[in-house]
């Protein structure tokens, strides 16, 4: 029987997660305006391809194709009544992917809908995490990523209503961006360390960082959360470097060898779990595997 990611980590094994997806699916013809989630019904063979292409490069866990799968994301694109098909089908393809033996883990993405500007109720953010994180779950995901979030109270209520509808292992990932006072915070003014008991106190299982930095701001950032947590385990989604805007296209600056070079580090300090986010590629996800493993 295979075991679950918290009890994997606690062998004292890192894990290698795997990267970014909307290049790929840009890449592979998506275009602007259109939904990326809706590709799960549409192009599941592209969606596939680019889950198993991150598995092929020894990538332990494999996100899936939901990130804005949300029923508030989805009704700009007039799919609020497929919620629950796009994110099941999303789960499959990934779990496809990922065979028996590696995790799949259900990606959900912010909501767009501001708590403290009226846009949105708690009950209706805690029903529409709910409603994805069960399609997710009966999709076949191992867990479910809350990730890219900005504020706590968000990020607690999609917590919850994970863990309340689900078996799934929870793990919640903020976005933090580096002060010139050398501190992280969110847009909303979170911490780190601000971050670790609220989630705590919602039930997750796993707390990190995703985006808006590269791997090396990436090590400081699991410090703090280090400093106030020593056992909660870290998922840390690294970019390939800050972007920077060239010939019209906005790229990732650091290569496959710049970010391994920062891995061991990384993974000294404290995240169990280390894979990709903008910018990064399988060949970024194999390197870290040969120098992680």
């Amino acid at each position: 029987m295979k075991l679950t990611l918290l009890e994997l980590v606690k062998t004292g094994r890192t894990l290698i997660s795997d990267g970014a997806w909307g290049t790929f699916l840009q890449a592979k013809g998506l275009q602007p305006g259109e939904s990326p989630e809706l590709w799960n019904l549409t192009h599941p063979e592209a969606v596939l391809d680019i889950a198993e292409s991150y598995i092929k490069a020894g990538a332990d866990t494999i996100e899936t194709n939901s990130f804005g799968g949300n029923r508030f994301k989805l009704m700009s694109f007039g799919l609020e009544n497929q919620v629950y098909e796009i994110n099941k089908k999303a789960a499959e393809i990934s779990r496809q992917a990922a065979g028996d033996d590696k995790y799949v883990l259900g990606s959900i993405g912010p909501t767009g809908k501001l708590l403290m500007m009226g846009d949105v109720s708690e009950e209706e953010l805690y029903e529409a995490f709910k409603e994805q994180a069960v399609a997710l779950y009966e999709g076949g995901a191992d867990a479910l990523v809350i990730e890219t979030m900005t504020d706590i109270e968000e990020a607690t209520i999609a917590v919850k209503a994970c863990c309340e509808n689900t078996p799934c292992e929870v793990i919640c990932t903020m976005t933090f961006d580096y002060l010139q006072t050398g501190e992280y915070r969110t847009m909303m003014g979170i911490s780190p360390t601000d971050m670790v008991d609220a989630l705590k106190s919602a039930g997750v299982h796993f707390v990190g960082a995703n985006c808006s930095n590269g791997i090396e701001g990436m090590i400081k950032i699991t410090e703090e959360i280090r400093s106030v947590d020593k056992e909660i385990p870290i998922l840390i989604h690294a970019n390939a470097g800050l972007p920077i805007y060239k010939d019209g296209c906005t790229v990732f600056p650091e290569t496959p060898e710049m970010m391994a070079a920062f891995a061991t580090q990384l993974a000294n300090a404290g995240a169990n779990i280390i894979g990709g986010c903008c910018g990064t590629t399988p060949d970024h996800i194999s390197k870290l595997v040969e120098v992680l493993n």
